[in-house]
């Protein structure tokens, strides 16, 4: 065995993901054949789907989906839990609608089942030859009874691997679904304008019309709804998001409506549109200004008669689905412009709630950034830190363009490069901080000009020693007594600033409170 070999063995030791242990195993098994093309695939619904592909033209084959009530190769495999090679062209288990758009086709196929520790089929293994003579592989009883003992090791790995990250996905679920019984899903500061929204939204909950929420792009739109759905009599049914914004027509309609097998190129099989799969629940459909006119006819048809019909179907299907739409648009400039249904509007306007901008609601910003804070701190492992009142002034002045998903991205960079006990206005980004000056000169100038710089003659009365010793203690404190930062700031080497210190009597241990 080679040293890669032996990396192999030993990442198979290890807590790895599944997906990296097949596309580990998918290469040795390459190698030891002298081949450079080959597949993983495992069942997904009624398809076989390929969840890695390794080769020329790889990106073609994964995620391809063989139907399982067509013949294959990988199904023969799955169905029967033993290893098989194939002559391409000569088996008539293989699905050569697999191979139409590639330029290399296969010569001789290898394929392994995965078996787990309960011995049911996890997935199929494909070594494949390309080679015009189909000669390259080594197929050797002796030699295939090897690479079986192989992939049978690698299957106990795998089996391993799956129960491991199964359990952290479950635990990653439960402390999604504790966060949602506990109403952390949505915040609720004490600005009234949102406190209406909110009122508004939980109110309509009770009935099951169409809901219309607008709002500036980044404003919670999402939340206030998955909130009108928790509380409705729908909770324990799918909430289903569709945006419909940059979407190629053919693709959203397919996913709205779903589409029957033969419908276009590459329909294989049925696929179950959003309408259909939640039934009983709730679909949101956000950006809804940016749909286009003749699927803006199809929506109005489920709005009115409660019925959908798939791509390539001439039956139409009844669904019992409440919908809840979204838009950052003026709908109604949209209508005079004609690129939106006037009718479909008010189909969809029935419950209008509008969404405030962060901008206007400065006394939420406390209570979002203390959530975020809080949230994104566990998911780093890190106490959650304060924000000083220095620091809360400026974000509570800062206007907050992109709203409450700006503010979740500020959280997540301020977490990982503030270096304090407490987050202070030297760890906010340039952009905030000119933002929130700008924004003070004009509202509140009076105390933009407190932020901006000290009033009257900071110099007064004071010798060389004494304006030197306030600098450095401001920047000690600026950056939380660590030294380092403050030399830095100070364009000096951190000895040299060291050496200030103790001139200027100033202890490297900052006072206590």
């Amino acid at each position: 065995m080679t040293l890669r070999h032996m990396n192999f063995f030993k990442l198979l030791s290890g807590e790895v993901a599944p997906r990296q242990i097949l596309l580990k195993f998918l290469l040795l098994l390459l190698e030891l054949q002298n081949v450079e093309r080959g597949s993983i695939w495992s069942r997904e619904d009624d398809d076989y789907v390929c969840l890695e592909a390794v080769g020329e033209e790889s990106d073609t084959i994964k995620g391809m989906r063989i139907p399982r009530t067509m013949e294959s190769i990988v199904g023969w495999v799955m169905k029967n839990g033993r290893m098989t090679t194939a002559e391409v062209g000569r088996d008539e288990r293989h699905f050569k609608e697999a191979e139409e758009g590639l330029a290399v086709k296969s010569s001789v196929i290898l394929a392994f089942p995965l078996i787990l520790k309960d011995s049911s089929v996890y997935g199929v293994v494909e070594v494949i030859d390309t080679s015009a003579g189909g000669d390259s592989m080594n197929l050797a009883p002796e030699y295939l009874e090897f690479l079986q003992n192989l992939v049978d090791i690698g299957s106990i790995a795998l089996s391993n691997s799956i129960e491991f990250f199964g359990q952290v996905q479950e635990n990653r679920e439960l402390k999604r679904t504790i966060q949602v019984m506990s109403g952390e899903g949505l915040v609720a500061g004490p600005s009234p304008t949102f406190g209406h929204a909110v009122r508004l939204a939980r109110s309509y909950a009770a009935n099951d019309y169409p809901v219309l929420i607008t709002g500036e792009s980044g404003v919670g739109k999402e939340v206030l709804a998955r909130e009108i759905h928790r509380v409705s009599a729908r909770h324990g049914k799918p909430f289903l998001v569709q945006n419909c914004s940059a979407i190629p027509r053919a693709l959203l309609a397919s996913e709205l409506f779903g589409y029957k097998r033969g419908a276009f190129t590459g329909a294989y099989r049925d696929k179950v549109g959003l309408f259909e799969a939640a039934t009983g629940g709730t679909v949101f459909l956000d950006e809804i200004g940016d749909m286009s006119t003749d699927l803006q006819a199809a929506l109005l048809r489920v709005l009115q008669d409660n019925e959908i019909k798939p791509l390539g179907g001439n039956v139409a299907r009844k669904v019992d689905v409440r919908i809840i739409s979204a838009t950052n648009k003026d709908l109604r400039q949209a209508i005079r412009e004609g690129t939106f249904r006037e009718d479909l509007f008010f189909r969809l306007n029935v419950l209008p709630v509008v969404v405030p901008p962060l901008r206007e609601r400065p006394e939420d910003v406390p209570y979002l950034l203390a959530h975020f804070i809080r949230r994104e701190a566990v998911l780093l492992g890190q106490e959650p830190r304060p924000v000083s009142h220095a620091a809360m002034e400026l974000l509570a002045a800062y206007p907050w363009p992109g709203n409450v998903r700006e503010m979740e991205n500020f959280v997540k960079l301020v977490l990982v490069t503030a270096e304090g006990d407490e987050i202070v206005p030297a760890d906010l980004p340039s952009s905030i901080v000119d933002g929130a000056r700008e924004r003070l000169a004009e509202v509140r100038p009076e105390l933009a000009a407190t932020v901006a710089a000290p009033l009257g003659d900071p110099f007064a009365g004071k010798d060389w020693d004494a304006v030197e010793r306030e600098y450095v203690l401001h920047l000690l404190e600026r950056h939380r007594w660590v030294i380092s930062r403050a030399a830095r700031e100070a364009g000096l080497k951190r000895s040299t600033f060291d050496s200030r210190m103790k001139r200027l009597g100033i202890s490297k241990t900052p006072p206590r409170a």
